[in-house]
Order: C-alpha cells, then structure tokens, then sequence
C-alpha cells in the first residue's frame, strides 16, 4: 500500500454503515485515526444500536485507532464539539468524507417544502456545517482533503428525487468554490458519486444487482480522492469495480448581435448553439466571463 494515512486523522461521516463503513474501514487499514460519526438506532438488533461504534470496534480489533460521536450533522454545535474532540485527542483533522444522508423519495407534485427541506438540510447543510468545522483546522495546519458524496441523481435527474438531487448538486457547486478558496492552503476538494447497495437502496435492488453494487467497490476510490496525491475539483464515478469521471463542459457558442439577436434567432441557430465539436471547461466563473469578452472583444 503506497498510499498510507499514517499520523492523519480522518472523519467520515454517516460511517456506522453501508458505504460509510466500507470508508472508515478502507482509512483505517491505510493508517488513519478514524472518527466515525452517525446516529445511533431506536430499532433493531442490540449491536445496530450503535453503528458508530460497531465500526470503531471492528477497527480497534484490527489494530486501527478509532473514536465515535454521534453528532447530528445538521447540528452545527454538534458537529463543531465532534470535531474539537478530535483535535484534542489526536491533534488535527487531515481528511473528511461527507458521507451522511437520507432519502425522502416522492413525486414533485406531493413532496411538502417539509420533505424537501429535510433532505436539503441532511445533504446540503449538514456537508456545510462539517467542511466549516474542518476548515479552519486545515487553513491552520496547510493540509486538507474534503470528500463530498453525491449522486447520479443529482447529475442526472431520476424521478421523485427533486429535493435529493437538488441538495446534491448544490454540493458540486460548494466544491467548486472551496477548491479556490483552498488551493493555496493544499486543501484539496472532490466529489464522489458512488453506486452501491446501501440502506437507502433497500427494497429498489435485485439480489443479483445487490451483489454487484457491493460498497467495498467504491472504496478505492474514496481512498484515492481522500490521499496526499488527490486531485482537484473533480467528480469521480464509482461503482461494480467501475470508475470513471464526470465533466462540465460548455460548447463554444456563437455571437448574436442586434439586430440579430432575438429570440427567434436563438431558436434558428439552436444545432450552432449546441455544436459540440470544441467544448472547453472553465476553471472558474471569471474564467468563464473573461473567455465570452475576449471573444467578443477580438471580433
């Protein structure tokens, strides 16, 4: 194993099960001191009563270092106190995956502003309040790697999921600014889309898909985008052993001028509009801005 956590302490989030788990597990085995946060259970039998630390005894019992907390990541004073224990235990916060989430599936037309904040509020916030606890422990230190769960969902749409996807890809959106605000601190910000048979997937799975979707696939991936070597703003697929990666690109246009600039004009020109046939992908919104004046100005 060349890439090692050694001396790194890393929180993972929603870690007491399914893919949180399979990370927690991954970090461990590579070195790292491992805070496995997530809610303890009302139901169930006595030993997943407290997945968090059910994974912490797993990784003990391997000769890892681990501690649990069961902060409620929509909480920002619970996950501020979970992340101060950290530091005063082991000294630091290297790497965080925000992995915690909730499903509450329904079709647009009946889904409450109740449902769809609470899924935003788990997702969307409760990644906030744990990279803004992180971060002034990684600003201090100059070292840090945030991994942000996403989803195909969010990327894509799927039917009565519009509060899941919405607070997905408001995740891709944070991402894309924390890895500006981070670069000159070596805070590297990613985003994994991991296809997995977890809890939240029970009942909508085959047996057979079950088994292909194993969580222990989407591991590596985690582990690579969590490592000193990760790379940057990126969005990294994962799942059945398949990785591959997801790409904003824009077309480059045309140039509409008055008086041939109506929307009538657009609706003519929509193929020449979408031509695909020399994307680029700015780096940044003022990328964007300074490439559309320079085209316009050298015309």
């Amino acid at each position: 194993m060349t890439i090692r956590f050694d001396d790194q302490v890393a929180v993972v989030t929603g870690g007491g099960r399914g893919l949180g788990r399979s990370y927690a597990l991954a970090l461990a085995e590579r070195g790292a001191k491992v805070v496995v946060v997530d809610l303890p259970r009302g139901d169930g039998a006595d030993s997943d009563r407290d997945p968090a630390q059910s994974v912490v005894d797993e990784i003990v019992a391997a000769g890892g270092e681990a501690m649990s907390s069961h902060a409620d990541v929509t909480a920002m004073e619970q996950v501020a106190a979970m992340t101060d224990a950290a530091v005063d235990k082991w000294g630091r916060v290297d790497v965080l995956v925000n992995n915690a989430g909730i499903l509450r599936d329904k079709s647009f037309a009946k889904m409450t502003p109740e449902e769809f904040r609470l899924v935003v509020d788990v997702h969307l916030f409760g990644t906030f309040n744990c990279c803004h606890a992180a971060w002034p422990r990684m600003r201090e230190q100059r070292y840090g790697r945030i991994v942000n769960a996403i989803s195909a969902s969010g990327l894509y749409g799927n039917f009565g999921q519009s509060n899941y996807s919405a607070a997905k890809m408001g995740i891709v959106g944070l991402m894309n600014t924390l890895h500006h605000e981070g670069q000159k601190y070596d805070i590297r910000v990613n985003c994994l889309a991991p296809v997995a048979a977890t809890r939240m997937s029970e009942g909508l799975l085959g047996e057979r898909e079950a088994e292909l979707m194993d969580p222990a696939l989407v591991a590596p991936g985690l582990v690579y985008l969590a490592s000193e070597n990760a790379p940057r703003k990126t969005i990294l697929n994962a799942g059945c052993g398949r990785f591959s990666r997801t790409f904003v690109y824009e077309s480059s246009g045309i140039e509409l001028m008055p008086p041939q600039d109506t929307a009538e004009d657009i609706e003519e020109r929509w193929a020449e509009i979408s031509l695909a046939d020399d994307l680029c992908a700015p780096d940044s919104a003022y990328d964007h801005v300074g490439r559309i004046v320079a085209l316009r100005a050298g015309s």
